[in-house]
Parts: C-alpha cells; sequence; structure tokens
C-alpha cells in the first residue's frame, strides 16, 4: 500500500531527472554554437562549462542547510524556480549577444538546478526499500537519459544550423552581414530555454499542489529539527562517501570531456558537417539511454559495484582506443564510450550515502559539490586537444585518468568500513 503512494511522488521526481538532463546536455550544442557566435576557440568556449557546472561548487552546502531546516520539497520548489527565470533571461542575453551575458544566465540556470540534483537524488534513493535504491536512482536517472537524447538529437538540430561562417568565409550576399548572421544563430538559442522555462514553471505549481510524503527527519518538527547540525562535516570522515565525492568528481569531470567536446571534436577534427554531427550526438545520446535501462536490468543479478567496476575498465580501453586512433574510429569508441558510463553517477551516488541515515543530505551536499569537476576537468581536455592540433586526440589521456577512479571506486572505495 505504501508503495502505491509513492508512485505519483516518485512520477513527479523523475520528471526532474528528465528536465535537468534536458539543460546540461544542451551545453555541448550552446559551446559549438558560441564559437560561431561570439568568435571564440575550442578552449575558451569550454568556460560555458565553468560557468555552468560552478554553480554546483557554491550552492550545495547551502541548498542541503536549506532542505535540513525546511524538506526535499522546499529545494525542489526553488530550484525550479529559480531554473525557470534563468531560462527566462535568455531574452536579455541574446539582445546583448557578449559571452559573459550567456555565462550568467547558464550560472542562474544551474543554480536552480542544483537544488533538484540536491533533493532529487537523495529522495528517491530514500522513498522506498533502502536495498532496492541504486536500482530506484538509475531507474530515476535513466529519465535523465531520456532528456539527454531529446536534448542531442532534436534540439541541437534546432539550435545548429548547419551554416558554419567566420567573417572571411560568409557569403557576400548574406543578408545583414556579418550582424545578420550573428543576429540567425543567437535568436536559434533561445526558443529551447524559453520553452524548458515555461515547463519547469508549470512543474513548480505542480509541485506546490501535490503532497510529498515525508522521509527520515523530515517527520520531526521543525523546533526539533532547528536543533540539529544544517551541516554535518563529519561525514566526510565515513571511507565510503570520502571515495564517492572524490569518485563523482572524476566521474563527472570525465563525462563531461566526452560529452561537451563530442561536436567540437565531429566538426573541428574528424570534419563532420553540423547535421551529420547532431545525429551521431543523437546516437550517442541513445547509447547513454540504453546503457541506463540496461544496466538498471543487470542490477537485478549483478551487485551494482561490480557493474561499476566492470563498466568503469570497459571505458578505460576505450579511451585507450580514442587515443591511439582518433578520427572516425574515435567517434565510434564515444558511442560506446557513452553506453558504459551510463550506470557511474546515479550507482556511486547511491553506494555512497547508503547507511547515513540523518548524514544523508550533507553527504548528498558534498557529492552534488564534486559536480564541480564539470567545472575544470573538461577544460584541461579542451586545452591539450587546442595546443595539440595535430594529434588532438591525446586529450582523452584525460577522461581515461577519471574512469580508471571510477574502477577503484566499484572495487574497493565503496566498502562501508566504519
Amino acid at each position: 500500500m505504501k508503495e502505491k503512494k509513492n508512485i505519483l511522488p516518485l512520477a513527479l521526481v523523475f520528471s526532474l531527472f528528465f528536465m535537468w538532463a534536458i539543460s546540461s546536455n544542451l551545453l555541448p550544442t550552446m559551446i559549438r554554437q558560441l564559437m560561431k557566435t561570439c568568435e571564440l576557440n575550442t578552449f575558451e568556449a569550454s568556460f560555458t562549462e565553468s560557468a555552468y557546472w560552478l554553480a554546483y561548487f557554491i550552492f550545495p552546502i547551502p541548498i542541503a542547510m536549506l532542505m535540513k531546516r525546511y524538506s526535499y520539497k522546499f529545494g525542489v520548489v526553488c530550484g525550479l524556480l529559480i531554473a525557470g527565470i534563468g531560462g527566462l533571461l535568455f531574452i536579455p542575453a541574446a539582445m546583448v549577444k557578449e559571452y559573459w551575458a550567456y555565462l550568467c544566465v547558464f550560472f542562474v540556470i544551474a543554480t536552480g538546478m542544483c537544488f533538484l540534483e540536491t533533493s532529487a537524488n537523495p529522495y528517491v534513493t530514500a522513498l522506498g526499500n533502502p536495498d532496492t535504491a541504486p536500482r530506484r536512482l538509475n531507474l530515476a536517472q535513466s529519465f535523465n537519459g531520456l532528456g539527454a537524447f531529446i536534448s542531442a538529437m532534436f534540439l541541437s538540430k534546432l539550435v545548429l544550423s548547419g551554416n558554419d561562417y567566420t567573417r572571411e568565409t560568409l557569403p557576400a550576399d548574406y543578408p545583414g552581414g556579418w550582424d545578420g548572421f550573428v543576429n540567425v544563430e543567437t535568436e536559434s538559442m533561445k526558443l529551447p530555454y524559453l520553452i524548458l522555462a515555461a515547463v519547469l514553471l508549470i512543474v513548480a505549481v505542480c509541485f506546490i499542489i501535490v503532497k510529498l510524503p515525508k522521509i527520515g527527519d523530515e517527520n520531526n518538527d521543525n523546533s526539533a529539527r532547528a536543533g540539529q547540525k544544517l551541516i554535518d562535516f563529519s561525514v566526510l570522515r565515513r571511507h565510503h562517501v570520502k571515495w564517492g565525492v572524490i569518485a563523482q568528481f572524476f566521474y563527472n569531470g570525465g563525462q563531461t570531456a566526452v560529452n561537451s567536446l563530442f561536436l567540437v571534436y565531429c566538426c573541428t577534427y574528424a570534419g563532420l558537417s553540423e547535421s551529420v554531427a547532431t545525429t551521431f550526438f543523437g546516437i550517442y545520446m541513445l547509447c547513454f539511454l540504453l546503457g541506463r535501462w540496461i544496466g538498471t536490468m543487470l542490477m537485478v543479478r549483478i551487485a551494482p559495484q561490480k557493474l561499476l567496476c566492470l563498466y568503469a575498465i570497459v571505458n578505460v580501453l576505450l579511451c585507450v582506443i580514442i587515443t591511439v586512433f582518433g578520427g572516425m574510429v574515435g567517434i565510434y569508441a564515444m558511442l560506446a564510450v557513452s553506453f558504459f558510463m551510463s550506470i557511474m553517477y546515479p550507482t556511486q551516488f547511491s553506494l555512497a550515502i547508503a547507511g547515513l541515515g540523518e548524514q544523508t543530505k550533507s553527504a548528498s551536499a558534498f557529492l552534488v559539490m564534486a559536480i564541480v569537476g564539470n567545472a575544470c576537468v573538461p577544460q584541461f581536455t579542451a586545452y591539450i586537444m587546442h595546443s595539440s592540433e595535430q594529434i588532438y586526440h591525446i586529450a582523452y589521456i584525460v577522461p581515461m585518468i577519471c574512469f580508471a577512479v571510477c574502477a577503484f571506486y566499484g572495487w574497493k572505495g565503496h566498502k562501508i568500513t566504519d
């Protein structure tokens, strides 16, 4: 009976995974588009990721404190409203047409999404049987994979026109000249974010109306919770939490290094057109989605930590192939990387918060903070790629190292020893 009561809350929370996937997986498309409209090189454009993911380093602790004081629902509603407002800010940013303005918008949207991730991940693990928490979180994260696929296959084509012009190559008869080209390309960036903003605000209303079940310390009254620590740093002394944070840092950095540079790799280094590259990007995210669904089913028979270790080792080998061969071989290897990295984030997250009780919200904050790996590892990868253009594929040594750390977490780092 209790499980049936949880169906509607879980469905609403699952929708959050879909929406933040749309937001974060639009970034590779935006990187490619901003290289054109703001005349950036690969390394400069990679700071789009930095602006977005920096919010994940700054805000998780304050968010966890707010959730500790109030509830998971409070965190979700705040996140939806902030991200929705951030999407609407694309209107003035498109009028300014300056790189810094877009970076500010991405930071605001990411702040809202940070609220959602800090709230939704632990809420899903707690809303049901603890023994099936890794499977439940992987199921929720499969909706993240669906959002990633839609963002890559369809929204990217909505944004990228296929016209890869510079000031020197722009046709002389292009309407409005260079300014006209920039205006057209800028307008195409607005629509996905305005649609996303509308959906986020509608879902916020739904969360305000629907009553979500309280879990754990939320069943205590506010006065009882007011005397508790709002953030518990001692949780980092727990072996599986400490290594979980480290593994999440490297996983997020490695995943985003591959994701964010995929379109740049295809168009700039493998010589594909934007239309073909976005199709490959859609297939790339479809592999990610399939990996999530298949991984969730495999966890019925295979222990999550063993599957994590196996998938991570396979990705280390695939990164070796990319590093050695590059070109189209590298693209096909990346499709496989997408499949095998699909279960890593939710599996590491659920293993890291296992058995924490009232420390769960604090651990969740630190695990979300580890997403700051997205704000530095991809930039390091892009720097190597940009500065070594003749052997650009050597940059994939960086995600190879990241996946090796994930393999260690599945092998030994996940063990609860204290």
